[in-house]
């Protein structure tokens, strides 16, 4: 899991039929040791600016009943940036 904060959003005119309806956002890492980006779907409606967790791996794709294939899922939001301590 890492946590990260949401930059922007990918469109996607094509996709596999298990990821039809789901939001694609890039992460931005907020760890030295993550990598600097990455694309997740959106599990719980954030939006850009807000502070996320991403599960990455197995645990993501376990988010969804389908086995979608899926490497990174955002499954919370961190309630204001003032609450983070590292």
């Amino acid at each position: 899991m890492l946590i990260g904060k949401v930059v922007g959003s990918v469109v996607a005119t094509r996709k596999n039929e298990k990821l039809t309806g789901s939001k694609f956002l890039i992460v931005e890492s907020m760890l030295e040791c993550e990598p600097k980006k990455l694309v997740a779907i959106d599990n719980v409606g954030a939006g850009t600016g807000e502070i996320v967790l991403v599960t990455i791996g197995s645990a993501a794709r376990a988010c969804f009943e389908n086995n979608a294939p899926v490497d990174a899922v955002i499954v919370g939001i961190v309630d204001g940036p003032d609450k983070i301590v590292m």
